[in-house]
């Protein structure tokens, strides 16, 4: 798609101009977050646009996801693409270490990842001067001018996959709406994730959106080292439980509240929590300290014993081992402003959910799985307390609801995955053999 300059927005022109003097201020940023853990020493260069694989014979299609969770959603949409095109190459990449490292364990055979280039216009022409991709299809939200208009300046086709505009984003580019516009103009597909986020793109963007579902409703369960689920199952035995996942600060509170509660009726229960970022698990322990529990941190190997109230998961990659262990799982995010995290993670491992009002990245898959019967809302400790002693008693509605989260989640997932890939077929068209 080709634009003059001044049909562009000032502030896009701005950007570009600026971030073109920037270069020496990227590349300190660039060192300072290696400094700080933030970016992978041997691998720091792709953030600059040099490759560190030779880019693959064919037709090339590169898709692009920010973090952990926009990579675990592209797994699938890898793997139906390299069904339908087996000729097509796919290149994967995403900008943090540890999305990166899920990608080289889980990433389908042939598909293969780079770290997305720094928005800077010698970066992103040297991205796209090694790798010359023939499709592009970025989901969620990515959206950095320079790497969308130079793209697109060399006529390759792009398409915006599962779109998504927080609240907060929203606002932001209410006051540029000049400048959202003209970016999704580059976009010859735009789909979004949900209701909302799609009346936004529709609004910002100033055209037709359609809303397939949720791309994340297609993702596979998540992995389980074996050994460790069969030792904790034999170090739990029969005493109940049940997992706070992915809880942000301020949420610990209310479980640890809930949990309090709970215990005038299952004086033995085990709360497991796993904090949405486990660097936060001392927190976590100095705060059940303050309320006199018993805790244990998975970190540092201290052990579940008959003494242990509370378990503390802080540790990277095991959340389907704990979503395995307990078939009553809190959602976090939820009951604080965050907007809740993927809640199709449970139940496509058959727990009973629970979360809070706080749903907005999810609010499409929330409504539909509270209307099957799969989860239920809780607005504070003292609801999270009681519907966590309802369903330790009643077995009968536990399993009811679990098995209605797993079905729902289990027949919506090839629809999606199924409409989306139709979708997008108009950008892929030059990938065909």
């Amino acid at each position: 798609m080709n634009r003059s300059k001044k049909s562009q927005p000032l502030s896009l022109r701005l950007y570009k101009g600026l971030s073109g003097l920037f270069g020496p201020l990227a590349d300190y940023t660039l060192t300072r977050r290696l400094e700080k853990g933030k970016e992978d020493p041997g691998r720091v260069d792709e953030r600059r646009g040099y490759a560190s694989l030779a880019r693959p014979e064919g037709k090339l299609i590169w898709i692009h996801g920010a973090s952990v969770g926009e990579s675990l959603s592209i797994i699938p949409l890898v793997e139906a693409l390299k069904n339908k095109y087996p000729h097509g190459q796919i290149l994967v990449t995403s900008g943090t270490i540890t999305s990166a490292q899920l990608m080289g364990e889980r990433l389908p055979q042939g598909a293969i990842h780079q770290y997305i280039p720094v928005d800077h216009p010698d970066y992103v022409t040297r991205f796209l001067n090694h790798w010359q991709p023939d499709a592009v299809l970025f989901v969620e939200s990515e959206l950095w001018p320079n790497l969308i208009q130079m793209t697109a300046a060399r006529n390759i086709p792009l398409a915006l996959v599962n779109g998504r505009i927080s609240p907060k984003s929203y606002k932001n580019w209410q006051q540029r709406k000049d400048a959202i516009a003209d970016l999704l103009g580059y976009f010859s597909v735009v789909l979004g994730q949900d209701t909302q986020n799609t009346a936004r793109l529709a609004e910002l963007g100033r055209r037709e959106v359609p809303m397939l579902g949720n791309l994340k409703m297609a993702a596979p369960p998540l992995p389980v080292e074996e050994g460790a689920l069969e030792e904790l199952t034999a170090i739990i035995g029969k005493r109940p439980l049940w997992l706070a996942a992915s809880t942000h600060e301020g949420e610990e509170e209310f479980v640890m509240d809930a949990h309090l509660r709970a215990l005038k009726q299952f004086p033995d229960l085990l709360t497991i929590i796993a904090p949405r970022h486990p660097v936060r698990g001392e927190a976590v322990m100095t705060l059940a300290t303050e309320k006199n529990i018993t805790a244990s941190l998975r970190s540092k190997n201290q052990p579940i014993d008959p003494q242990t109230s509370l378990y503390i998961a802080d540790t990277l990659g095991e959340l389907g081992l704990f979503y395995r262990l307990s078939d009553i799982a809190f959602v976090g995010g939820s009951l604080v402003t965050i907007g809740g995290h993927n809640p199709l993670e449970p139940a496509r491992l058959r727990a009973a959910i629970l979360h809070g009002p706080h749903t907005f990245n999810f609010e499409d898959t929330y409504a539909d799985m509270r209307r099957s019967g799969g989860s239920a809302l809780v607005r504070n400790e003292r609801d999270l307390a009681a519907s966590l002693v309802r369903l330790l008693t009643d077995d009968i509605t536990r399993k009811t609801m679990a098995s209605s989260a797993e079905n729902w989640s289990r027949t919506s997932a090839e629809q999606v995955l199924t409409n989306i890939v139709k979708a997008i077929e108009p950008v892929l068209e030059n990938i065909k053999a």
